[in-house]
Formats: structure tokens, sequence, C-alpha cells
């Protein structure tokens, strides 16, 4: 674990991952995931995990959650736990499965202290537990989401949301970034542009090389239309400026491989392939997606339990699992914890990798 000179928190072993664990929303899945996650001596072993949110509602779910049978949970006083304060009306009205003004008030207080802690040098990264962004806005905080906040705090403006899913069948990686990300549907077509496309491709491929050790790696983009337009029948975007922009960037970068514009109905095929067994496909080492459904049905298809949501673009890690709140079943003990797994496992080896580069 790592402990604590003056205000500071320095590794007790030398290049050990610090991970910060966000709880989320407490009226969600959140403190059952991440403690049936850190049940489990595997996760965590190569890391120094940190839960961060607030010890009595961490400890009144906790207890709820052992009136369940056959539910295999770490116990909170045996975790390194950043007790984050709040307000005594704030833990009064949150409720298991209820979301609320409450809820969301003490999940935003989490990932801000979180953040702090981090950018201070407290953390390595974070592994954030999943919110309800309604439940921020009735808290008066309004972001699309968490990416959002941690990409403001950071005091960046080129980022990203990066699924990244490893095949439980053929160990196989699916990188997916995602062009624009928490915007209606009819605002994506205005939304994109070559300036956006181009920092978006930037940041996927420095993600590879830095995060990944792939160089002159291999990219599939996907179109917009349906059949990427079929030269204008179904849409402007690709014949008016968005095959000339792919041209440009093939030029520009003659050591990637830049495939594209797939039309977005067989742009998952090789994927998909790779994914459940055929080792003769060629799949791409990361895929860009132009909004957000068009990535994220064919990941959550394949890895619904496993993806991993990755923020690119931080001067730390971020991880999250790729799933919500499910207020539904919350306290009812039935949470699957694999993809909060994924997400500590994922930063662990990220952190690792960015440890060994420095």
């Amino acid at each position: 674990m790592y402990k604590l000179a003056g205000n500071k928190a320095v590794s007790s072993l030398n290049n050990r991952p610090r991970l910060a664990v966000t709880l989320g929303d407490p009226a969600g899945i959140g403190t059952e995931v991440i403690l049936k996650a850190l049940a489990d001596s595997e996760v965590g072993r190569d890391c120094d995990l940190t839960v961060v949110g607030n010890r009595d509602l961490l400890l009144k779910n906790y207890t709820s959650l052992r009136e369940h049978e056959n539910i295999d949970l770490a116990n909170p006083a045996q975790l390194s736990i950043l007790d984050v304060s709040l307000d005594g009306n704030i833990k009064d009205e949150v409720t298991l499965g209820v979301e609320n003004a409450a809820s969301g008030a003490a999940s935003f207080a989490y990932m801000e202290a979180a953040i702090a802690a981090t950018l201070y040098g407290n953390f390595d990264g974070i592994v954030t537990g999943p919110i309800a962004k309604s439940a921020w806005k009735a808290a008066g905080y309004v972001y699309p989401g968490q990416t959002e906040l941690l990409a403001e705090k950071a005091g960046v403006d080129k980022f990203g949301m990066l699924f990244v899913a490893r095949s439980p069948h053929t160990n196989w990686t699916l990188r997916t970034l995602l062009a624009t990300t928490h915007i209606p549907l009819c605002q994506v077509p205005e939304a994109l542009t070559p300036e956006l496309m181009s920092r978006k491709l930037d940041l996927l491929v420095e993600c590879l090389e830095k995060d990944f050790g792939i160089k002159n790696g291999k990219i599939a983009i996907a179109g917009l239309n349906p059949h990427s337009g079929e030269k204008g029948q179904l849409g402007r975007e690709e014949a008016d400026w968005l095959i000339d922009w792919l041209e440009g960037e093939q030029k520009k970068r003659p050591n990637l491989t830049l495939s594209g514009l797939i039309p977005p109905d067989t742009m998952w095929v090789k994927p998909g392939q790779a994914w459940y067994g055929n080792s003769k496909i060629q799949a791409a080492d990361g895929y860009l997606a132009l909004y957000h459904d068009q990535g994220l049905i064919a990941v959550k298809l394949m890895a619904f339990d496993r993806a991993v949501n990755t923020t690119i673009g931080l001067p730390f890690i971020r991880t999250s699992p790729d799933h919500g709140t499910a207020f539904d079943i919350a306290g009812k003990g039935i949470a699957d914890a694999t993809s909060m797994k994924a997400a500590i496992e994922l930063a662990s080896e990220l952190v690792s990798v960015r440890l060994g580069n420095r």
C-alpha cells in the first residue's frame, strides 16, 4: 500500500502503479462491483489501490450487501480509503436504488477528490465507478459525463473516449475510439470536421504507440452514412470532405495503414471474427467510429461484461467499466464485477507501461 509523506503519497514499492478507485454513484452498483472485484486476490496484485468515497456510505452499502448469501466482498476495514466528507443531509438522502440529487452530489465529490489527489501526485491513475449524468444535473453539475470533467480539471482540450476489450476466446484486443461522444445523433454531422477527425486520429496513434507499444499500426475508419454515402446518394459528408480528409491523412502518415471509409454496416465484421476465433483475419489495431452508437453497439455486443472505457489525452491514466449505475438491481447482490476487474487490470497495465517509459 502507499504511505503518506506529509500531504503527499509515495509508493512503498518502486514503480508499482498507484490507483484511485472512485465508488461512483452510491445509490447504484458501484460499491458492489468494486468490493466484488477487490475480493479477488488477483485484482490489485501488481498495484496499490485506494478506494475514494465516503466511508460511512461505503460501510452502509457493505452491511446491506452482506445480507445476501454466497456473495464474496472485500471488507472495507481492510482497504485503503480516501474518505470524502459529505454534508449530513446528503448522506441521509442516499438510498440504494434511488437516483437523486444527493447521490449525484456524492459521486461528483468523489470524482473531484480523486482528480485533485492524482494531479497533486498521490496517484498515477483513476478507475471510476459508474455515475448517473442525470443525478449530476439534479445536483447542479452539468457535464456530458465523467470524461469531460476529467479533461476540464486536467486542463486538456484534446482528449477522447477509447473502449478497450480483450477477447476471452482469442486474447485479441479490440480498441475503439469515438470521434464524437455524448451528443444527439442529429448534431453529429455538424460536429464532425476535418480538424476534429485529425485530432482524434492523432490521439489514437499516440495511444497505440505510448500505451500499447504499437508503432506504424493499422487503423480502420468508418464512414458516416449507410454504404459510406454511396457516392453521395445516401449522404454527402463522405463525398464532400471525409474522403479528401482521409486521403490527406494517408499522405501525411505513410508509415500507418489507414483503411476506410468503411461502410458502417461492415466495419465490425473483421473485429467480430477476430474476437470469436478466426485466426486468419487481419483485424486492425484500432478503430475510429464517428459517433457513439456506431462504435458502442459493436463493442457491447462483443464485450458487454469486459469492455473498459479509457480516457486518452489526459496526463494520467483513467479507466472505467463500460456499464452504468444499474439502479434497478442496486443492493441485490447480483451485479457482475467482470468489467470493473478489467478496468482495474487495464489501468494497472497502462500505468506500468508509462512508468517503464520514464
